[in-house]
């Protein structure tokens, strides 16, 4: 596997490479750069991980 672009709500946030037997995730938006460097199992997984961060920032209203 090669890099690969990783997106979030159709905007890049970063990528993954190959490292060892696992994905590190490099971000390059400030928003997700809490998941920098850290090591995943696919790239399902780090958008995952993005996903469950950006909910816990920005949690939906109780009332709309």
């Amino acid at each position: 596997m090669k890099k690969q672009v990783i997106e979030y709500a159709g905007v890049p946030v970063g990528i993954v490479i190959p490292d060892e037997d696992r994905l590190k995730f490099i971000a390059v938006k400030f928003h997700v750069h809490h998941l920098d460097e850290q090591r995943f199992g696919s790239p399902d997984e780090v958008r995952l991980a993005i996903h469950d961060l950006m909910t816990r920032r920005h949690p939906k209203p109780l009332h709309a």
